[in-house]
């Protein structure tokens, strides 16, 4: 126990300093609005140097989205964890409409989908970063294409969960294209319901309106 506890306290303590680092980027920003706040801002706020910032972080854009090892977990988990019967489209249609939910499923077809750091703000608080986000093209380009990069993760998953070879290219389609969903889904007018006919889809294989 006393061997480990040195790396424990360490271990505590980076995660404390990035926590506070992605929790003060998050308020200045909300606040000040993106284009306002500096790196050495938010080093200030957090009472650390920017050389300890960037330690944490690579760059100003990846201090808002501070959850990615943990987001592509989840959709991992999603796949492996699946209860008995249930087909791995209907559990990423579930983790999906849960992990996105009403704020951001109702915004504008081209937001990505945002993940606050830390303890995600609820409701208003929510809705407002996804509209920075939105309106905010270098945060909107680096969401999405940390969004999309958990597609190589997730098709590995679901190879491993069918049997299918690491590369099998139906199992990454269905990666990318249940990644896809939510930014498709907000393009209709009752964005629940394209999940649902979005992941039907995926479900059945296409085969209408006439087969085409």
């Amino acid at each position: 126990m006393p061997v480990n506890a040195p790396t424990g306290r360490r271990e505590r303590k980076k995660a404390q300093t990035r926590k506070a680092l992605a929790d003060a980027a998050l308020e200045l920003i909300l606040d000040r609005g993106y284009d306002q706040v500096g790196v050495k801002d938010v080093a200030d706020a957090a009472d650390v140097s920017v050389t300890t910032l960037f330690k944490h972080f690579p760059c100003k854009e990846a201090l808002l989205f501070d959850l990615d090892q943990d987001i592509e977990a989840a959709l991992v988990a999603a796949v492996r964890d699946r209860a008995p019967g249930v087909s791995v489209p209907r559990a990423l249609r579930e983790h999906l409409i849960t992990t996105v939910g009403p704020h951001t499923l109702m915004l504008s077809p081209h937001t990505p989908i945002p993940h606050p750091p830390g303890e995600q703000p609820a409701g208003p608080r929510l809705a407002e970063f996804s509209r920075m986000v939105d309106e905010t093209p270098a945060l909107r380009e680096y969401a999405h294409r940390m969004w999309m990069r958990h597609e190589t993760a997730l098709a590995r998953a679901i190879a491993e969960e069918t049997g299918a070879p690491e590369d099998d290219p139906a199992c990454a389609a269905l990666a990318r294209f249940a990644l896809d969903a939510p930014l498709v889904a907000r393009r209709h007018p009752d964005p629940y319901r394209a999940m649902d006919e979005i992941f039907a889809l995926l479900e059945r294989g296409w085969g209408g309106p006439s087969g085409r």
